[in-house]
């Protein structure tokens, strides 16, 4: 059986979900999508980016990711609106829900894009393309926002279709159809392609999808190696992964935050330190792993990198056992200049288990320690992770739980 893959693109998600709350829900009147207006991050938080914006916007030649100072340069009448992540979380649960009653086999690629096999449902529904109209519709009259969907045999091509011409739009790109369609694209739009690799491609004289799709491989691998054959085969469709319902198991755990102002103490770098490891082990405990690795990650105010790990004695998912080796850690590496951004990662996750080797030298009872973490993620479960925090966090400007991204309008996470 030929595959049938769609990928679903939410249009403008956090900008489509903030203009239908504020419809339906805040009384109000002017509909963000159809004005120049944009959602953008806190510039006093340091998350001054466009996040998403309007058609109209579009036209003024504002760019997702660019710093908020840049788009108003272009536009100085932009409507800007900050983000509200927990609306956004609950209208991508939504918009999955939907999508799963075309498909068993969804893969949630982003909160606002997935992937769906179609191929043992489809003839449910129609051809692939009533099915694809059919989704949208729906999505449109119970969600109140558009999508755009890509319908081919995999999910590189499904996924170039989806791009086609925005908004509220289906489309195709079949094999057969990658001559016509996409060859004749700029070699910025193919996925996989960033700024400095387009830069690097159109110093070769390859400018299209076409002129990528029709060089020599072995000219390509001898100058791009192994990014040289990936680019190759994306440039003339082919892609073999599949669709997956279930996520690959995750062998490695972190988080990270641009602080909204330099640190320069240690004691405060602890406390970044810990509002981060609070985050990453109770993921750990969630997904009922433990990690053997921890390092920690520092960018600078010149935004220069360095990082440093340490392989732990025992696997765990313990927050207190995490954020101890993480501030071993910073003091080992830090240089005493001032630090914008921190980040924790773990890694050799593994599934949980029960006995650990002691020494003679523990002065921690872990097991108790263990039962408290439990007990903590147990009441934040059920009364939102502010109903406990530690008071070391009351009265100061880091967020018990910090990284990613920013919850709410004052929260992050």
């Amino acid at each position: 059986m030929e595959k049938i893959i769609f990928h679903i693109d939410v249009n403008s998600a956090f900008l489509s979900w903030e203009a239908v709350y504020r419809l339906a829900h805040k009384g109000g009147r002017e509909d963000l999508r159809e004005m120049v207006s944009a959602v953008g991050g806190d510039t006093s938080q340091r998350h001054g980016i466009i996040l998403a914006k309007s058609i109209p916007a579009k036209k003024y030649g504002i760019q997702t990711g660019e710093a908020i100072w840049e788009a108003k340069q272009k536009c100085p009448h932009l409507t800007l609106v900050p983000p509200n992540y927990t609306l956004y979380d609950k209208c991508s649960r939504a918009f999955m829900e939907i999508l799963k009653e075309y498909s068993d086999v969804v893969e949630p690629y982003s909160i606002d894009e997935a992937f769906l096999d179609m191929s043992a449902s489809c003839h449910l529904f129609g051809t692939p393309k009533e099915t694809a109209e059919k989704m949208k519709e729906q999505i449109g009259k119970r969600l109140g926002f558009t999508v755009n969907v890509g319908i081919s045999t995999n999910k590189l091509l499904a996924k170039m279709a989806s791009d086609f011409q925005k908004p509220d739009q289906v489309h195709t790109l079949y094999p057969e159809e990658i001559q016509e369609k996409m060859w004749i694209l700029p070699i910025r739009d193919l996925f996989f392609v960033g700024r400095a690799t387009e830069k690097k491609l159109r110093s070769m004289g390859i400018y299209t999808v076409g002129d990528l799709a029709k060089s020599d491989l072995s000219w390509l691998k001898g100058i791009l190696k192994k990014q040289g054959e990936i680019l190759w085969g994306f440039a003339n469709g082919v892609d073999l992964s599949p669709v997956l319902a279930e996520p690959i198991e995750n062998k490695g755990y972190g988080n990270s935050i641009t602080i909204p102002f330099d640190v320069t103490k240690e004691e405060m770098a602890d406390q970044v330190l810990l509002s981060l490891c609070e985050t990453v082990a109770s993921r750990l405990r969630a997904d009922q792993v433990q990690i053997r690795v921890v390092s920690v990650g520092i960018r600078y105010g010149d935004f220069s990198y360095v990082s440093h790990q340490n392989v732990l004695y025992n696997p765990t998912n313990i927050t207190l056992e995490i954020y101890k080796t993480a501030c071993k850690l910073f003091r080992e590496v830090w240089n005493g200049e001032p630090v914008r951004h921190l980040g924790i990662h773990t890694a050799r996750a593994k599934g949980e288990r029960s006995w650990r080797q002691q020494s003679f030298l523990d002065e921690v009872d872990y097991e108790k320690l263990s039962k408290l973490d439990g007990t903590v993620d147990a009441i934040r479960s059920c009364f939102g992770m502010d109903s406990v925090m530690r008071t070391v966090f009351l009265g100061h400007p880091i967020y018990h739980m910090s990284g990613g991204v920013w919850r709410g309008s004052n929260s992050p996470l």
